[in-house]
């Protein structure tokens, strides 16, 4: 990534309500770095799908979740979302019939890359989107 990127990090408390703000957040920086509006809506959806998930699964109580947002200017856009937990999302079949579940096959689908990094309390999940 571009040294000379945008940056935008934002923590949140890990509560449902606040995904909300998560993708608001994050639409008005994409837009005020002029990405361009179909990659902004796939960075969006990839970035509440993993917030949505550390909220569900990585909830540490007085805890934040972590959350950035880097655009080279030009090509990519790259998404991290860091919380607490030791535990790994896992990338697993879904049921048909099940109301949830699916966030990871999504980011799968649309990044471009992605992947866990571990640090030295919890993880950060990393994602890549094509800007262009």
């Amino acid at each position: 990534m571009n040294t000379e990127s945008n940056s935008w990090r934002r923590s949140f408390m890990p509560v449902v309500e606040n995904i909300p703000e998560v993708r608001l957040g994050a639409q008005l920086v994409l837009a005020s770095w002029s990405v361009p509006q179909d990659a902004c809506e796939t960075v969006v959806l990839v970035l509440s799908e993993l917030a949505a998930n550390a909220v569900r699964h990585a909830r540490i109580p007085g805890r934040t979740f972590d959350t950035s947002l880097a655009y080279d200017g030009e090509k990519t856009v790259e998404i991290e979302v860091g919380d607490g937990s030791p535990h790994l999302p896992v990338l697993k079949p879904y049921d048909p019939d099940a109301t949830s579940g699916r966030g990871l096959l999504l980011v799968e689908a649309l990044a471009d890359a992605w992947e866990v990094r571990h640090r030295d309390f919890g993880k950060v999940v990393w994602a890549r989107v094509r800007a262009s």
